[in-house]
This record gives C-alpha cells, structure tokens and sequence, in this order.
C-alpha cells in the first residue's frame, strides 16, 4: 500500500561544515522559531524537553524512510500536478536533490536525474 510521504525541511547549519544551526540566524528565526521560548522557567524546560524527542522521532522516521526507498519505484507529486515515476537513488546531505533513475515524464523517460526537493509535494512508494 502506498502512503504519501511529505518533505520536511530543516534550516540549514551556521556553516557547511557545522552539525549544529546557528539560532540567531535569520533563517533559523523565520523558519524554526522555537514554540517554547528561551527564557523558560522549570516546567517549560520538561516541554522543550517533549519537543526536542518529538523532532528526534520525526527525523529518525523519515531517514528510515528513505533508507527504505532505495532502489524502489517512487512517484512523486510535483506542483502543477506533475507526476512522475522513477527508481529512488538517493538524496544528497542537504535534502536539496533526490537522484533518480529511469525517470518517467510526460515527454519521455529520462536513464538518469536530479529531483530538486524543493518541487516535490510529497512521494509514494510500496513497502
């Protein structure tokens, strides 16, 4: 059965190299601003806490699902409802492209591409 999966992006890091993001960042403000503030007293600490696990999860599930993806048949659902089918390759480690092969468009089939993530609505594929 196929479940449509969405593209969750996260805030690049300070640097290219960094494996942390930089809060102060403008960025990182617009696009992850926390839901608990800063200035927390104790109990705040306990929900930011809950969050954190939360994002944990969320990440580790979709990194299994990409993992789980690999050499498989995906469509994606593109904007201007575009579809195409393709076997999954693999994401680079910003998530900003998806290579595919035997890509399948209206226009002809294409042995080897980059999906830009940023055109993909969601994705299926079969377990």
């Amino acid at each position: 059965m196929a479940t449509p999966v969405h593209v969750l992006r996260l805030p690049k890091g300070p640097d290219p190299n960094s494996r942390g993001f930089d809060p102060t960042s403008p960025r990182f403000i617009a696009l992850c601003r926390p839901s608990i503030s800063s200035t927390a007293s104790e109990l705040d600490a306990e929900e930011l806490q809950r969050e954190q696990h939360a994002r944990s999860v969320l990440r580790e599930t979709f990194l299994r699902c990409l993992l789980s993806m690999a050499h498989k048949k995906v469509q994606f659902n593109m904007y201007e409802k575009m579809k195409v089918e393709a076997t999954f390759g693999a994401s680079d480690i910003d998530m900003l492209n998806f290579q595919v092969s035997d890509l399948h468009t209206p226009i002809g089939v294409q042995k080897e591409a980059l999906i830009r993530c940023h055109d993909v609505i969601s994705y299926t594929f079969d377990l």
